[in-house]
């Protein structure tokens, strides 16, 4: 009902507070789940009369990396109306609480891609905002880039449309520099060309992990941009959701995505016929597929699950680099996955009409993550990712990837002292009470 909130225990308190990360599971002191705008200003209302901070999020997928929300209101905002494409713009309109996967089969009739991720369940307007590594990333650059315009709710409940015309410095803020400026409801992003598409991955048993990584990360240093790679080590569950092949130890994974190119030879045969020369692999998985099936194509949890992990942005990696990283991961580490990510390509090329981040000069992302099944295994975990980060030390730039960061205790750094200043200004200016400070990501503000 208009101008309720909700509290512990009920039913629609839950929903409103439902994460896909349940080691990041949010107990904010009330919460609503808002679905016009008629809704979020009643709510907004009513934490301006009790003076309690306002928190946003959507599908909830990046709440682990977000401050405690104790004593707080969270808004999560599920905006009514479908994804609307302009295929003479080429532009897509996407509501606030959308996953991926809708906007993808909103574009697919009109030969058009987004720069979405890896999977079709996260909501893209909370990744849009935090940047965004997207499968076609080394093609396309960072998916915050794409965003021409932002539907913003601020604290006094007005409804303010924002683009390069209209309010640039907030657009330049909104896009990368952390939250705390209101509620968005919508946003505008360019698509671009749909292209025909391979994905998938190959697995090989860890006795090849040295030459595999070797050759991989030679390869990578000069790779085209038509081609997204990760290098992995995997220590998989025996579940059924898992190949059986993959289930006897410490396994190596290389997935890839290929945007193929009409009149270039593909980097990704290249690169699997490098790695196939060390040994055959003992599952392979590639598809030549369609960008709405793409978003679709990835192995992972389909359901919410506690994950626990780590994340660094690397330079170059050279020998020791690669030893370390084997050395910290490999067998007899509680770590699912370790995921070494190629970045550079179109990622590393800062945008003239970007964001406060809008790019990485970073070569390679590290993702660590396990799932926990009590505090005694979260604390095993948690340990071994200080293992990992001290490892990797040598070759971290000190910056992160908002979307890969699992937890707000973590060094959440993608901002120089700079932007963070210039960010807080317009803080400042949008929201001069301080209602939506707390939703600011850490590392991203001095206010307090």
């Amino acid at each position: 009902m208009a101008g309720e909130v909700y509290f512990p225990h009920d039913p629609a308190y839950e929903h409103a507070t439902t994460v896909f990360n349940l080691h990041g599971a949010p107990r904010p002191a009330a919460a609503r789940t808002v679905r016009t705008l008629a809704e979020l200003r009643d709510v907004l209302a009513y934490a301006r009369t009790t003076c309690m901070p306002v928190r946003v999020h959507s599908t909830g997928h990046g709440a682990a990396a977000a401050r405690e929300m104790s004593g707080s209101v969270l808004v999560r905002t599920e905006m009514d109306g479908a994804v609307q494409i302009d295929p003479v713009r080429r532009t897509a309109l996407i509501p606030a609480g959308t996953r991926w996967g809708a906007v993808v089969d909103a574009a697919a009739p009109f030969e058009l891609a987004a720069p979405h991720g890896s999977s079709a369940d996260v909501g893209a307007v909370g990744y849009l905002l935090r940047g965004g590594v997207s499968v076609y990333g080394r093609l396309v650059g960072l998916a915050a880039n794409s965003v021409t315009a932002l539907d913003l709710v601020t604290a006094d409940g007005e409804l303010h449309r924002v683009d390069a015309d209209h309010d640039p410095e907030l657009f330049w803020a909104l896009r990368g520099g952390g939250g705390g400026f209101g509620v968005v409801v919508a946003v505008e992003i360019r698509l671009f060309p749909a292209r025909p598409v391979v994905t998938g991955s190959a697995y090989w048993p860890v006795v090849h992990a040295a030459e595999l990584l070797r050759r991989w990360t030679r390869w990578a240093a000069t790779a085209p941009w038509e081609v997204t790679s990760a290098f992995q080590v995997l220590n998989l569950p025996d579940v059924p959701m898992v190949p059986v092949e993959l289930r006897s130890g410490t396994m190596i994974g290389v997935a890839a995505t290929e945007v193929r190119a009409d009149d270039a030879p593909s980097g990704l045969t290249e690169l699997l016929d490098e790695l196939r020369a060390v040994a055959a692999p003992v599952v392979e998985s590639w598809l030549p597929c369609t960008p709405a099936e793409v978003v679709r194509a990835q192995l992972g949890p389909d359901e919410p699950v506690p994950i626990v992990g780590d994340h660094l942005l690397l330079a170059d990696l050279d020998e020791r680099a690669s030893a370390a990283f084997l050395a910290a991961t490999g067998s007899g580490s509680p770590l699912i996955t370790a995921e070494l990510r190629q970045l550079g390509g179109a990622l590393a090329v800062p945008d003239p009409r970007g964001g406060a981040l809008d790019h990485y000069d970073a070569r390679y992302s590290y993702l660590g993550n396990a799932i926990p099944d009590g505090p005694e295994a979260t604390a095993t975990i948690e340990k071994h990712c200080a293992v990992v980060r001290a490892a990797l030390a040598p070759w971290d730039t000190g910056r992160t990837a908002p979307t890969f960061v699992e937890s707000w205790q973590q060094p959440q750094r993608h901002l120089d002292p700079e932007q963070i200043d210039r960010a807080d200004r317009v803080r400042t200016r949008v929201d001069p009470t301080g209602l939506f400070r707390l939703d600011a990501s850490p590392g991203t503000t001095m206010l307090r």
